[in-house]
């Protein structure tokens, strides 16, 4: 597991996660700790390391 910081795309508060980097490509939705709001997140991990990390709003 790794600590990794973003920042929230609605709130633009910086947020921490620990991501799983076992696991080559994950997908899922998380809510912001600060406002609550519905993140898609995608990561993608090779050599337990974070090689891609998009986190996006899922409202159109």
């Amino acid at each position: 597991m790794i600590e990794h910081f973003f920042q929230c795309p609605y709130c633009w508060e910086s947020i921490s996660m620990l991501v799983d980097t076992s696991q080559s490509y994950q997908k899922y939705i998380e809510d912001c700790e600060v406002c609550c709001h519905p993140i898609q997140v995608e990561i993608s991990s090779e050599n337990q390391e974070i090689t891609s990390f998009l986190a996006q709003s899922i409202e159109q």
